[in-house]
């Protein structure tokens, strides 16, 4: 079991810290960075999710898991509210950092890694209630927290011309029609099976390549930083344990759909932050958790990885 592991895991370590070595030794700068990161958000990222969402299975399940997750992060940025006391200064992004999940850049490509490529629609129906409240709940506290105030018009436009959201909505659209149960059995859908894999097949590579390049830490910061995560953990665990219990109870046990949800809960904060927000003294603070999350969340991978394996 202890290789099996270490096959799921070294290679996220290993991109990792490339990345990492990317940004130290200058093969990476920031214009190549974004480059890369233009790649992935403006032509992998939207594959994959269109893949991902066009076949994924739309009935009850969906839905119900879809309440359960959005419910869950709601409900872990009250908490958020609740706790940001213990790092003040630093306590006017806190809740943003308690809430929701990077399922774009990390949750595809690790569970990839422990279920398979070809079943990353069970992981879509964990991330669609997550990826709706991103870019709903969070972003109106996002802009809340600047002092300022998100009309519901702001948000369908950050929707609307954001690739990711054109590709998981697109996916949605033709899914729940029954376009990949027509054509799956047909030559067509072969052609666009192949092609689709061929196209993502770099996705996860490239991903933990750029996450490791953009990781920053600040020792000054490590105390109020420590807190937050460790907070984000307890209330994710909490919260795990209670959409799991919930989930189960009402349909039978699904493996795949565990491992989905377990990995989601381990995820850190949405990377959406420093993008829509003008963060000014508190960048450092919300640049350093997230770098720490991630590393907390890959720690906690190998825990999700050894499930798996059960």
């Amino acid at each position: 079991m202890i290789t099996q592991i270490l096959s799921m895991v070294l290679p996220v370590l290993a991109m990792i810290l490339l990345g990492r070595l990317c940004a130290t030794r200058g093969i990476l700068n920031d214009e190549r960075h974004a480059g890369l990161k233009a790649i992935i958000g403006d032509i992998l990222l939207p594959v994959v999710l269109f893949n991902a969402f066009f076949t994924a299975q739309y009935d009850g399940k969906l839905l119900l898991v879809f309440v359960l997750v959005f419910s869950s992060c709601l409900l872990a940025l009250l908490a958020g509210f609740a706790l940001k006391r213990f790092v003040k200064p630093y306590d006017r992004y806190m809740p943003l950092l308690m809430t929701s999940f990077e399922g774009g850049m990390l949750g595809y490509a690790l569970y990839a890694l422990i279920a398979g490529q070809d079943q990353t629609a069970t992981y879509a129906m964990v991330d669609i209630g997550q990826t709706m409240f991103a870019y709903t709940v969070f972003l109106a506290a996002l802009k809340s927290a600047e002092g300022g105030r998100m009309s519901p018009k702001a948000m369908i436009s950050n929707m609307v011309h954001n690739k990711a959201c054109i590709g998981m909505t697109l996916g949605i659209v033709l899914g729940a029609l029954g376009v990949h149960k027509m054509i799956a059995p047909t030559a067509v859908g072969t052609v666009l099976t192949e092609l689709i894999s061929f196209i993502t097949a770099p996705t996860s590579a490239l991903i933990l390549l750029v996450v490791g390049y953009q990781l920053n830490f600040s020792k000054k910061l490590m105390k109020p930083v420590a807190i937050t995560l460790a907070l984000r953990t307890v209330v994710m665990l909490a919260l795990f344990g209670l959409v799991s219990l919930i989930l189960f109870a009402i349909i039978p046990y699904d493996k795949l759909l565990m491992l989905a949800l377990m990995l989601q809960y381990t995820l850190p904060a949405p990377f959406i932050i420093p993008l829509f927000a003008d963060l000014g003294e508190d960048g450092e603070y919300v640049s350093t958790s997230l770098s720490m999350g991630t590393l907390v969340s890959v720690f906690l991978f190998v825990f999700v990885a050894a499930f798996s394996l059960l």
